[in-house]
């Protein structure tokens, strides 16, 4: 282990809190069948991790790795938090290494916070102006985690109006088994309805009747009670 990965592992066992580890422990539900079994939390909150981010914005590709690979949470989170800040700076060069050893990460980038503060930030803005065909690689991926990165990545373009890619995996995750995968296409639908409301409501036109309860739900949060209604008793 690098002398820098040794620092930050210390720094953040001195910010560790076991009351804060327990209540992490079941918010991203880890126990025994659940999305994030075998996850470990040593109890650091998002601010914290946020400052040591900044501070360690340098960290080498070594530390990187180590953290990432580590069984600890907040490890992974930090490291996770570096590269995006790395990448938001880095040359055209920097953001080829990040983004190819991202993907080649994907299984240690397993809770649904890991995804959501990581995939829009690197996996969305390298693809904005290149050959988007690796979102559609991993939303049919056998991965949790891999197809919410499709998704969730999907936030950077449609950020900029660009709805398709967006569209397209929400149509391909439609029949998606998993609740945070309902949880995410919502939340695109819903972000492209701030956009264009006209093209989510197309969108949801044609799929509304067969996407999940807890999808449909988030993709029509913002709309009008009464309209809200009839879609979920089917009557649009």
């Amino acid at each position: 282990m690098s002398p820098q990965a040794t620092q930050i592992r210390a720094r953040l066992r001195e910010l560790a809190d076991k009351d804060t580890a327990r209540l992490l422990q079941a918010f991203f539900k880890t126990g025994s069948g659940e999305y994030g079994e075998g996850d470990v939390f040593i109890g650091i909150k998002v601010p914290p991790l946020r400052i040591l981010a900044k501070e360690f914005e340098a960290a080498t590709s070594g530390t990187l790795k180590a953290l990432l690979t580590s069984k600890i949470h907040e490890e992974r989170a930090l490291a996770l938090m570096i590269l995006a800040r790395q990448f938001d700076r880095g040359s055209e060069e920097l953001r080829v290494e990040i983004y190819n050893f991202y993907l080649g990460q994907t299984r240690f980038i397993n809770n649904w916070d890991l995804v959501d503060g990581s995939a829009p930030y690197i996996v969305g803005p390298f693809l904005w102006k290149r050959d988007r065909r690796q979102l559609y690689v991993l939303a049919r991926s056998t991965s949790l985690w891999e197809r919410r990165i499709a998704i969730l990545a999907t936030l950077y373009f449609i950020r900029q109006s660009d709805f398709a890619d967006a569209l397209k995996i929400s149509k391909i995750l439609l029949t998606d088994k998993h609740d945070l995968i309902h949880k995410a296409v919502g939340w695109m639908l819903r972000e492209i309805g701030k956009r264009d409301i006209a093209a989510e409501q197309s969108f949801l036109k044609i799929h509304y009747r067969k996407m999940p309860r807890t999808m449909l739900r988030y993709a029509i949060e913002r709309f009008p009670e009464a309209q809200r209604r009839r879609y979920l008793l089917g009557a649009v």
